[in-house]
């Protein structure tokens, strides 16, 4: 009985100490932030009659991008909840609020066939999200030291990438890990979570999906695999200053989007979550600003906005009946 006990209070401990870690950080992180209007998206994808003959994305909203890639149906840190942060059963959730609405739910979107994880913060990877979307024909692909986290849940494949190595998978896509500059603990004892970006490809199409990182000169290093055609990049939570440790302010993602020689720049990692004290649209105003004359190579720069590109043609900007 007295181990019993024992366990009962380490584990009482644990979950006081997380919660008492979590509550300073976001009072201490979220002092004078702003307090914008919940909105829903303006445009809703009908990803249903997206061809399997071509590419095609939208983003879901903060890091939650859904792509087909050549009949392969892809979600990269999928969020779907109205909150982040630590989950405490049933609907119950500590964190941040959600300010804009998902561009689709999870019902709508339905099967998927692989979901990427590049890292185990409460934002990247939402347990209510991923228990919703568990099941026997979806294979993860996660950052290394945070798979087991997904033990419990029935999805058909969940496999670790090492940093710098390549995982190809039955639909031909392959997935490289790509190191980027961030952090990975879910809490501060996590130690051992790794964090990283992905390069996507099928067919000869390539995507990479930078996940969340600060300003790192690294990502010329993508050239050597060939072109890129889109690069996801986080754009947001750069303010005040000391957080461009771990994120990058709109003027470094278009350094490092250049930098990759990608064709187009897709922004994601704002005007979702409030997670820290810039204008809730300066990140795109900036990053369209310091784009200047080649800002057409912005994409999908709303919540629910589609891109499609083919072997001859690339339709940039909003597809609104997409």
């Amino acid at each position: 009985m007295d181990t019993i006990v024992m366990v009962g209070v380490i584990i009482a401990a644990i979950v006081v100490v997380s919660l008492a870690a979590l509550g300073y950080m976001y009072f201490k992180h979220h002092h004078n932030v702003p307090n914008p209007d919940y909105k829903h998206p303006r445009f809703k994808p009908n990803h249903r009659q997206w061809s399997d003959e071509e590419v095609t994305f939208t983003w879901i909203g903060h890091s939650t991008v859904l792509i087909n890639l050549y009949g392969t149906k892809i979600l990269t840190d999928p969020v779907f909840g109205e909150r982040v942060g630590v989950h405490l059963g049933g609907n119950w959730q500590i964190g941040p609020k959600r300010i804009t609405a998902p561009a689709l739910s999870i019902e709508e979107i339905g099967h998927v066939d692989l979901i990427l994880l590049s890292h185990a913060h409460l934002d990247h990877f939402d347990m209510p999200t991923l228990k919703k979307l568990a099941g026997p024909g979806t294979r993860v692909i996660t950052a290394q030291g945070i798979g087991h986290l997904l033990k419990r849940l029935p999805f058909r494949e969940v496999r670790e990438i090492p940093l710098g190595q390549e995982i190809h998978t039955q639909q031909g896509v392959s997935v490289r890990s790509v190191p980027v500059r961030h952090w990975g603990n879910r809490f501060p004892w996590n130690v051992t979570y790794g964090f990283t970006g992905f390069l996507i490809e099928k067919n000869g199409y390539r995507l990479f999906f930078a996940g969340d990182t600060a300003y790192t000169p690294t990502f010329r290093d993508l050239r050597k695999y060939g072109r890129i055609d889109v690069a996801f990049m986080p754009i947001g939570a750069y303010f005040p200053d000391e957080y461009q440790g771990t994120h990058c302010t709109p003027e470094q993602a278009w350094d490092m989007f250049m930098d990759t020689g990608a064709t187009y720049i897709a922004p994601i990692h704002w005007d979702t979550f409030v997670l820290s004290r810039e204008p809730v649209h300066e990140p795109l105003e900036r990053l369209l600003a310091i784009a200047g004359r080649q800002v057409d190579r912005v994409i999908v720069r709303e919540h629910g906005e589609v891109f499609r590109a083919t072997d001859s043609q690339v339709m940039n900007g909003p597809n609104k009946t997409a």
